[in-house]
This record gives structure tokens, sequence and C-alpha cells, in this order.
């Protein structure tokens, strides 16, 4: 991050020096909330959670060469003390970028943020320094500390954000102001806690809230609930979509053999075609809001359309497409999952099923639970369940407990009465079937919601496997 003194932090976060011999001592380090992971120079945040304190690895950060540990609590080692962490971390990260100047890109939605955002970050990587939230780190922890990655140099900070109730995204928008804010769309992840669409729709909507005059909103033109905040801004709207007002617009949308997305990017510059090495045609949607940031930014539709059918994935475990030795290919989707990316991740494994051709292999379905739906939970797990007999998915193995079973008993409604479809009780049970099932040319997705940790069953079946060719990335 920036250089700053002990001095200049501890003032900015309204903190008080505790065994700080010098502090015009400078962090010339990241800031980082993990001891393993600190530099020479580094500010080392100390959170009490559930399972650790941070507060009891002080000694041994400022031993790995930590200038100072930002804490709730004297520690024994030069600390800057505030009464909450949290809330200094954010207070730092907004300084920082406010000296910085660098363009902040913040972005939200349902579904697809982790995929867009590394979209977004392979454009503008090309236009010049950027920096983005790794993985999903992006609520009041992840956000700041990943902000406070920019340099001077950098020139582009895209920064997810989550949220988990009303006021959350305001938060996390007004740590790092954003002047380009990108709203995807409003599904049904989070339906749990946020009891409808339109409460989803009120706390995503508040990104756009933020923004500066002389911002911009990009929308999604294809989702009634995203596109009325547009009546929510007073900066510029962008739209993108396959809707024909949309500024930046797919057309002429197709699936590749292998079940890759091919489109013509129009923008207002242009039009240019993209074939993207990603699989699943939600990554037409997800690619059309990268290029509208882009666009903003002022890259031309030849750069952009060439980024896109170039870039691959940064975050693991989304749509990671590996073919074994053997010709068995695993789709290790399992970092997360709520009904809208199931069923975009089940027509993939569909459209890779039906590039084999009549000698192709099977389609494996491995599906896990989807958490924090609520009331709505047992219909949408039924309807994923019958989606996998419709697309005529071969073997559907569904993974868990009472989730689990109702994935079952849709895939049963709708006419899966043989050995279409099998519960199991666990990663385990599931990693033993498919070991003593699959056989050169099938096809195996796994997907589940993040508290699953079904990604253990894709990493079972490649294990061994180091040979495969990783495709998408």
């Amino acid at each position: 991050m920036i250089t700053l003194s002990l001095a200049e932090i501890a003032e900015i976060v309204g903190g008080q020096s505790y065994d700080i011999p010098d502090p015009a001592v400078t962090v010339t380090g990241p800031v980082v909330i993990d001891s393993r992971e600190v530099a020479p120079g580094s500010l080392f945040a100390a959170f009490a959670g559930e399972r650790v304190d941070g507060h009891d690895y002080a000694v041994r950060a400022v031993e790995a060469g930590a200038a100072a540990v930002l804490a709730a609590r004297p520690v024994g080692v030069p600390a800057i003390v505030v009464d909450d962490v949290v809330g200094a971390l954010g207070a730092l990260a907004r300084a920082v970028v406010e000296r910085l100047g660098t363009t902040v890109v913040g972005l939200t939605g349902s579904a697809g943020k982790t995929s867009t955002k590394d979209l977004i970050a392979q454009l503008l990587q090309r236009k010049g320094p950027t920096v983005w939230t790794p993985g999903s780190l992006n609520n009041e922890i992840g956000l700041p500390v990943t902000a406070l990655t920019a340099t001077a140099e950098t020139e582009h900070l895209v920064l997810e954000m989550g949220a988990r109730g009303v006021g959350h995204i305001h938060y996390l928008a007004n740590l790092t102001p954003p002047r380009i804010g990108l709203v995807l769309n409003v599904g049904s992840a989070h339906l749990g806690e946020f009891g409808s669409r339109e409460a989803i729709a009120q706390a995503k909507g508040e990104l756009v809230e933020v923004l500066p005059e002389d911002g911009c909103a990009v929308l999604n033109a294809d989702d009634p609930l995203v596109r009325a905040m547009a009546s929510r801004t007073k900066a510029r709207v962008l739209l993108f979509g396959e809707a024909p007002e949309a500024d930046v617009r797919g057309e002429k949308v197709r699936m590749t053999a292998d079940g890759r997305p091919a489109f013509e990017l129009h923008t207002p510059t242009g039009c240019s075609d993209v074939t993207m090495r990603l699989y699943g045609e939600h990554h037409v949607s997800n690619a059309l809001a990268a290029a509208a940031v882009a666009h903003e930014l002022g890259m031309s539709v030849t750069e952009i359309a060439e980024a896109l059918s170039e870039a691959g994935t940064l975050s693991r475990w989304r749509m990671e497409v590996t073919e074994r030795p053997d010709g068995v290919t695993v789709v290790n989707d399992a970092y997360n999952a709520n009904p809208e990316s199931m069923r975009a991740a089940l027509r993939a494994l569909a459209a890779m099923g039906q590039a084999r051709g009549a000698d192709g292999g099977r389609t494996w379905a491995v599906l896990g639970p989807m958490a924090e739906l609520g009331d709505a939970s047992l219909a949408e797990h039924d309807a994923v369940g019958r989606l996998a007999v419709r697309l005529n998915v071969s073997k559907l193995v569904a993974v868990g407990g009472r989730e689990a079973s109702w994935l079952q008993l849709g895939a049963y409604n709708e006419g899966s009465w043989g050995e279409e479809s099998v519960h199991v009780s666990d990663a385990q049970a599931a990693v033993d079937l498919l070991r003593s099932e699959l056989r050169p040319g099938d096809v195996v997705l796994v997907k589940a919601s993040r508290s699953v940790g079904l990604e253990k069953v894709a990493l079972a079946l490649l294990e061994n496997s180091t040979e495969g060719e990783v495709a998408g990335r």
C-alpha cells in the first residue's frame, strides 16, 4: 500500500500507540490478517474470531517483520490500539484510496460476481495496472484488505461487494467510493436472509446510490429489478445485456459445439465477434457486464472482444474444466451455488455432453444443497432435480441430507425412475460411487453451496491425474 508512518496510521484510525519506540517508522508492506502472510514492513490486523484470536499471534507477526499490529488491546509489541479493528481497517482503506486517486469499480449481484470480477480484471489489465478482489473476499474485512494492496501505480481497483442484509453494500461502497458501479442481477441467493427478491434488489441497489454525478451505473437491461435501479442514482446509466436497448449488447448468441459461449459484441463504438474459453451460457451476461465497464474506461470494441476471447478463470472451483488422462472430464464448480447458477451449470453440462455426440460418454451431475433459501428451499431443490432430467443428464448424484433428498425427489417426479438418480450421504460416498462407475468420455459436474465442501469430490477425482489438461484457465 501507499507508504504511511505509524503516527499517520494512528491518526487516520483514531488509535492509541503502544510500545512503539519510533512513530515515524513506516508501513511499507501489505496489510494482512494472517500472521503467516506477514512480510517485512507489514501491518498485521488482529481480529478475535470464533475459533482463533489474532491477538495471540501478534508477537509472531512482529518477529516475522511486521512494523506494528492493529489491535483491540495492547499485545506487548508495537501496536495501534482501537475500539473496533474492522472499522479502523475500513477507515485506513478509505484514506489510502482517496490519496491514490485510482479509478474504483464496485460490483455486486446475486450470481456471477466473482466470475465477472475476474473478467473485468483481465480486460483492464490490458489498459493499465489493476488490483482486484482475490476469490470472494467481498465483505467488511476482505474489501479493505484488497484495497490496501493498491499502490501509486494502480490505475484500476476492482472490488466485489457482497451483502448479508440491507445496509451492507452501502457500508462497503463508502469505504472505497466507486466511480463505476455495476449491478449484475437480482436472484434467489440469500433469499432466506432477505425474505424477497425485492428486498435483495433494495440492498444491491445501494451501490448505485453512492455513485457521484460524474460516475457511471452499469446496469443489466435484461433484469427488470436491476434496470429499475436507474431511478436510484444520480450517475449516468450504461445498460448491458441482450435487450435491443442495451448500450453494450450481445447479439447472435450461441454455444459452440463443446459448450462455450459465442456472440457478436456491440458497443457504441462498433461491433466484434467473441468466442469465449469459459464454459456455460451464463458467461454471456458476465462478459457483457465486463465489456460495459471496459467500454466506459475507454477500451475499443476490438480490444474488449480480443480480451474476452482469451480470458480464463482467476478464481478456483468456478467451472474449472479438467480432462483426466483417461478421458473423464471433471467440472469443478463447487465454490458456491444458488438456483440461478445451478441451472446455468446444468445447461453447460448438457451442452458439453451433446458436443460429444451419441458415441460420447455420460453426463454426471453431482449436486449438493443450496444454502440460505429459506421457505423457497424445497421448491428450488425440487426444480433443480427436475431440470437435470429435462436436460437429459445421464446421472444425478444428490449428496447430503434433507436438501439432497429434495433434489432426488424432483428428479424422480420428473421421470427419473431407474438408476438415473441416486442419493448418497456425503462426499466420500459420492467419490466411492464415481470411482467405481466412471468410464472414459464421461463428464462430471460437481456443484453445491460453499458450506457443503463438495469440492472434495472433484479434487478426489483428480488425484493422480495431474497430467490432465485444465481448460478455460
